[in-house]
């Protein structure tokens, strides 16, 4: 085997498992309670995922496992290192960070989303950033409250 053919081999073979970091919000890390344990979690299981990676028999399956759990380890390293837990509202008067919001958009469609931080944010799921258009737009607001969004308009039903 010729030494060119090694060292092309190994090249591929590192260029395969080397990833760019995750990319980081340059917004605040704002989280809720559920949220920081969400990141926990997430670290937890990095770890876990770095311990099975160091089983696996191939060295290129061994080293991609493990360069795919570091740079999760990294990413929730980083975003538990910048969290910034916010309570839950003690007032329903306007809409805030942790808040459950009802609105009606075009007097017709009834959506409830909780505004919550960006790593947890699942809008199918009733959840959207606290820097999404959506929630910029009606944070602050009270019930009875109209806003103007991407040609629709959304009323504030209620906030919990």
């Amino acid at each position: 085997m010729s030494v060119a053919f090694v060292r092309e081999e190994s090249a591929e073979f590192a260029q395969e498992v080397e990833l760019p970091p995750r990319p980081l919000s340059p917004h605040p890390n704002l989280v809720t309670t559920a949220g920081l344990a969400a990141l926990q979690r997430g670290q937890l299981e990095a770890r876990q995922a770095i311990e099975a990676g160091r089983q696996l028999d191939d060295p290129l399956e061994r080293r991609r496992a493990a360069a795919h759990a570091q740079r999760d380890l990294e990413y929730f390293h980083e975003r538990l290192l910048t969290a910034e837990l916010q309570r839950d509202p003690t007032s329903h008067e306007t809409v805030s960070f942790g808040a459950k919001v009802t609105i009606k958009r075009d007097g017709a469609r009834t959506l409830t989303y909780r505004i919550v931080g960006e790593d947890e944010a699942e809008p199918r799921e009733g959840s959207i950033s606290y820097i999404a258009p959506l929630a910029h737009a009606l944070m602050g607001k009270r019930v009875g409250d109209f806003v103007e969004l991407d040609g629709h308009e959304v009323e504030v039903l209620a906030i919990e």
